[in-house]
């Protein structure tokens, strides 16, 4: 027997009366607004050559480690679900046959954000009025598929349905922004840059680093023997990055490490992971002073720094080794801030040129180390919760801890950092609702006024993620 998909307008608003009828006027307010997704990982080649997506498997499955992480956790695996193996080895290559493994167990994603965020996809963009389980997955599947066949469903038409005014991609410094030229050069008004994200020629324990700054060294006709040369090279790369409408950069470190070494100091070391002989702390030593080389050259250049340390990458070692990077076994690490950031921020904090957001995983810092430290550096600003944190509670919970001290203009709004293109307006209408949740709960305490809350309203859905990446 079927149930009905229903979707209820005062979905994550307050229960209390009074508050409710605020978050609704307030939410009434922004929820058309144009999205600006400044931080995501969307192929640009989707929107270079708008092709219509292959079929719902791997359109709303493959790129979500969120969905692959909970199916794989109980006892689903990757090959079922589509993953094709390192190895060569088998695999589920009929894309309706993984769907229906998807449906079979969708019922684990009960009350968690994938749910919101996938119901809200099926409903809006797809018209779907029943429920997703085993006997509906065949209709769900027919339904999404003929749709992706039509013109209305190509990247650009979703793009332009989504009202999205900006999406922002992440590319290695290696890559040569060909799908972005291309978007650049066509006819199509939308607007899609990159972000300049340097790990794997800053961090020497990244596979292949060393053949990653021979290829840079060619790109850019500086030699990278040495520090400076190596240093000329990624400036280079920054400002090519920059000519295209990049307005950030993007640092996926373990740690919010930084350092300030001497100019010899930094060439010792630089020799060593360039010849791989280096240990694990003066890996983490190269990538604390690159850190600081970077909010450098931002001073420079002016390109926004993005910084989201604490994730221990590819924790699954053997599921690293069997189907590669960001399959779902990314775990968030315990990290600290005050004393991470403090050679950076005695440099560079009190610059008003250097705007640094900064991430975390670990919500134990908010209140204790990140609210105060954005609550005082000109250059520090705070970005939103994010991956794990990425839900309803996630987000009132750094609302609830961030405010006090770090206010809300010392934070940046909201971003999706997302694969899964079809969720980037379901999330960003969750955000919108927690927001508003929030601020009607000032507003019903009577420790903010209304018109000051539709304000606020505006700026935490739009303007301030507009402001802080300079677009």
């Amino acid at each position: 027997m079927t149930k009905p998909l229903i979707l209820n307008h005062a979905r994550l608003f307050p229960s209390e009366r009074v508050s409710r009828g605020i978050c609704e006027r307030l939410y009434d307010s922004v929820k058309s607004l144009p999205i600006i997704s400044p931080h995501g990982h969307t192929d640009p080649r989707w929107f270079a050559e708008n092709e219509a997506f292959a079929n719902p498997t791997e359109l709303l499955l493959t790129p979500d480690h969120y969905v692959l992480r909970m199916l794989y956790s109980q006892g689903v695996s990757l090959q079922s679900l589509g993953v094709a193996p390192r190895d060569g080895s088998e695999y589920q290559r009929d894309p309706r046959k993984v769907w229906k493994t998807f449906a079979e167990y969708y019922y684990l994603f009960r009350g968690t954000p994938s749910r919101l965020w996938l119901d809200y996809v099926f409903k809006h963009v797809f018209g779907i009025d029943v429920k997703l389980d085993k006997n509906t997955a065949d209709h769900y599947y027919d339904t999404i598929d003929s749709a992706l066949k039509t013109d209305a469903f190509k990247p650009r038409a979703l793009f332009d349905q989504f009202n999205i005014e900006l999406i922002s991609t992440t590319e290695s410094p290696l890559d040569d922004l060909r799908h972005h030229r291309n978007i650049a050069q066509s006819d199509w008004s939308g607007r899609v840059i990159s972000a300049f994200r340097p790990d794997p020629v800053v961090d020497p324990e990244f596979e292949g680093f060393r053949e990653n700054i021979t290829a840079l060294s060619s790109l850019t006709n500086e030699h990278c023997q040495h520090f400076n040369s190596y240093l000329a090279a990624l400036v280079n790369r920054r400002a090519y990055f920059k000519s295209t409408g990049v307005t950030s950069t993007d640092h996926g470190h373990p740690t919010a490490a930084t350092a300030n070494l001497s100019a010899s100091e930094a060439e010792t070391l630089y020799q060593k992971v360039l010849n791989g002989q280096f240990t694990v702390n003066e890996a983490e030593l190269f990538r604390a002073q690159m850190l600081t080389e970077m909010a450098k050259m931002s001073i420079d250049d002016g390109l926004v720094m993005q910084l989201h340390p604490g994730s221990f990458r590819n924790h699954n070692s053997s599921l690293f080794t069997g189907f590669g990077r960001d399959k779902g076994a990314d775990i968030p690490l315990q990290t600290e801030y005050v004393n991470a950031l403090k050679p950076l921020l005695d440099k560079f904090g009190n610059d008003p040129k250097l705007t640094l957001i900064v991430f975390t995983l670990d919500e134990s810092a908010y209140s204790r180390e990140l609210a105060p430290l954005a609550g005082h550096y000109p250059a520090l600003k705070l970005g939103p919760s994010w991956w794990f944190h990425d839900s309803p509670e996630g987000m009132r919970r750094f609302r609830e801890q961030i405010t006090e001290t770090a206010g809300f203009y010392n934070t940046v709004g909201f971003n999706d950092d997302t694969r899964a293109f079809l969720s980037i307006p379901a999330r960003h209408d969750v955000a919108r609702r927690m927001d508003c949740h929030f601020l009607s709960t000032l507003v019903a305490e009577h420790r903010l006024d209304e018109d000051e809350a539709f304000e606020l309203a505006h700026d935490l859905s739009y303007r301030l993620a507009k402001q802080a990446y300079k677009l």
